[in-house]
Formats: structure tokens, sequence, C-alpha cells
């Protein structure tokens, strides 16, 4: 890969070959991908990106780590749409806002992007089957893609999981292990089932490549307003690898001299879930938290990116913000109404942290501010209908339906 230098451990600075069955630091720690940026600088441009018909996320492959012959797989990720919002914005009270819709994506989530990088490069490594752990986004996306690119799938998830998520898993084909235990179990459990049969790991905790995938919805929204760098970038925070990503996404353009800004971050966690933020506010190194949110997507005590997304807090000048399960209902009423955008509640989780942080005036007024929607709320309908409420029952009688409009336009 010519645009790759190496990979290098984020705890101790050993570098590695950028070979695509990588995972961890001998220390333990997590790797990252180290580009060329004089090499990319040289032989691409904003113009070329532009120049593109393929528009999915590998439009970027001058920022990814594929070699040069390896075939793009089938499924079409990313290249989601990025919606302005100047009602909202206006409800907010800032200068412009836009919302990027990444729940549609062929698995209704942003996670297709590090699934799509991870069967990328378990094709170009050989192997036949591919696995991970996950609370049921990284499952389902995992479990579409490999479907789609003719790779086996072995996935652990807990078994809270919502049944949209597994159903997508069998549809898809995956051997499915509903593991009764947390999410810490269930990761456990993966690595070792891993390690025993030889299969690619998809674990962003192990797998420094997914991230790369992750990281071009940030490429995108920065090609999507004109290479011009919103002042905030809001999301919801989990395992921490999507929030790195994005990082590590506008710091690429950033530092190939595609765009001349960086934004700062907003990181919103469940005040009940929060373990990534309460160590960016404290100052102290992370420790696990009880896993305790209907957002189950972002429902993680034992962060295993917990390092490279504080980092990309800090590194930002970030804010994290910390939000209760009723103001992420709150979210999926309000960007649904106000936006026509349905999110699950992890979706929009990043939604809920801008709203407060807006409310409590933390926000200033002229500032440009992107919020991501990282899934799509069909994946858990009964908490859709929790943020929603019932609908009218009533019997086929034209006078009884008139009381009922009357009585909801009094």
């Amino acid at each position: 890969m010519k645009n790759v230098k190496y990979l290098k451990c984020i705890k101790c600075g050993k570098e590695y070959e950028a070979l695509p069955d990588a995972t961890t630091c001998e220390c333990g720690g997590i790797l990252d991908v180290v580009y060329d940026y004089d090499y990319i600088k040289k032989n691409f441009s904003p113009a070329d990106i532009e120049a593109s018909d393929n528009y999915t996320m590998w439009r970027y492959r001058p920022f990814l780590p594929v070699e040069e012959e390896t075939v793009q797989p089938p499924l079409r990720v990313g290249w989601s749409p990025l919606y302005e919002e100047p009602r909202m914005a206006e409800k907010l009270g800032i200068r412009k806002f836009w919302l990027k819709d990444d729940g549609l994506n062929p698995t209704a989530s942003l996670k297709d992007r590090a699934s799509s990088m991870g069967v990328a490069k378990a094709i170009e490594a050989g192997y036949d089957t591919i696995a991970c752990s996950s609370t049921g986004n990284a499952a389902s996306s995992l479990a579409g893609n490999a479907a789609a690119a003719g790779l086996k799938t072995y996935i652990f998830v807990p078994e809270r999981a919502p049944i949209g998520k597994v159903a997508q898993l069998l549809i898809f084909g995956a051997t499915v292990i509903s593991v009764k235990g947390n999410y810490e179990e269930t990761f456990e459990l993966s690595k070792d089932a891993i390690n025993e049969y030889g299969w690619y790991n998809r674990n962003a905790a192990i797998n420094c490549y997914l991230m790369e995938g992750k990281k071009t919805v940030a490429l995108e929204i920065a090609e999507q307003l004109g290479w011009k760098i919103p002042d905030y970038v809001a999301l919801s925070v989990g395992d921490g690898c999507t929030i790195a990503g994005v990082w590590k996404g506008f710091k690429d353009l950033y530092e190939a001299g595609f765009t001349d800004k960086l934004p700062k971050l907003i990181s919103v966690q469940s005040v009940n879930t929060c373990p990534i933020n309460r160590a960016v506010r404290t100052g102290e190194p992370w420790e696990p938290m009880e896993e305790n949110t209907l957002a189950d997507s972002i429902s993680v005590g034992v962060p295993r990116n917990a390092d490279k997304a504080i980092n990309a807090i800090i590194e930002s000048g970030g804010i994290p913000v910390e939000v209760t399960d009723d103001e992420i209902l709150e979210a999926m009423r309000v960007t649904g109404r106000e936006c026509g955008v349905f999110g699950e509640p992890a979706g929009v989780t990043g939604m809920a942290g801008l709203s407060k942080l807006c409310r409590e005036g933390k926000i200033p007024a002229d500032a440009t501010v992107v919020a991501i929607v990282t899934g799509n709320g069909l994946k858990d309908t009964a908490n859709g209908i929790k943020a929603a409420g019932e609908p009218i029952k009533l019997e086929p009688d034209i006078d009884k339906f008139r009381k009922v409009y009357e009585e909801l336009n009094k």
C-alpha cells in the first residue's frame, strides 16, 4: 500500500508492517494506521475525489488501507445523505445545522462502514470466515456485508440484543450465539472462540482497520460541505471506535491539505453508562461501569477503544455530555418530527446531547454543527413506540372519528 507507512501502537509506539490480519501490539495496545501524507498530497486532490462516480465509502481509497488490487465488497456502503436543517438550527439556536443519516446504509447503521473494511481485509488475508461480538449493529452489519461477499460468519451477541437486530443476523445466514451475559462477557467469549478456531477478527478493539472504515463518514461530511469543516460534530459514543474514527478522518484530510480546519467533537453518552466521558472530565484513567441504558448500541461499560476515543475528544477540544433515557426518547421524537429521520435510541443520542448543550448555552449562537445519526429506528421499534406513543384505536365509525378529530383540534 503506497499510501500507508506502517501500523503504530498508541500505547508504546512500536511499529508494525501493515499486514491485513494484524491485531494488537505485543504490549496489548491498539494499533493505528499511519499514512504517508506526502504521497497522498502529491498524487491526489479534492478534485480527484469529486470526479469519482463511485458513490460509496470506497471513493476515498487514497485514505484507506487497502491494496490497489483489492476488490470493493459488494454492498453499497456510504455516501449517506447530509441534510441541512434550517428549522432545527433555529430551534437549537445556532447558525447552521446538518443531520447526517447513516441509518440508510445497507444494514441500517454506520457500522456497515467498519464491516465493509473488515470484509475487504479478511479477503486480502485469505480468510473464509469472519467473527465478532456486538450489542447488535456491528453484528448485523458484519453478517450482511460478509454474506454479500460469500464469507461465513459467527456472531456473539448479549441476550439483551433487540430482536430486530437478531432477525437481521439470522436472515443473513450468520451462526448466532446469544450469550447469557453482558457485553463484556460476550466479547471475552468471542475472543476465545476466534483464537481457538482461527477466524478473521472483526472486533474493533482488536482490528485497527475497522476504524479506517468508520472514518469515511467524516470524509463524506467534509466533501458534502464543499471541504468546509463545521465547528462541531456531535455523535453517540459506546466502545469509542466511532468517535475515534471520525476524528481520524478529519485529521487525515487536514494533514493531507484537503481542509484547513478541524472540528470540536461532542461526545454523548448515557448518564448511566459513561466511562469514556467520565475519564475525559476527571482526567483519570477510565473505569468500568454498569451497562444501563435503553440505547443498547452504546450500552458499553467496558469500552474497548477508550484510549483512542479519549485522545480524540481531548485533542479536538471537544465536549463530553451525558443524557438520560428520557432525553434520548425526546431526541427520537424531535429528529423524526422536525427532520423526518427515524433514528434508533443510540442513533439519536448525539442529537440528544447537542440539544442539551444548546439549552444550557454551551454552544455559541454562530456555530455550525453536524449531528450523526448512527442507526435506523426500525432496528428498535419497541423504543420507537415508547418515544412516540400508541396510535389512536377506533372502531370504523365516522361519528366516533369526528369526536376524536374535534378533540385533537380544539
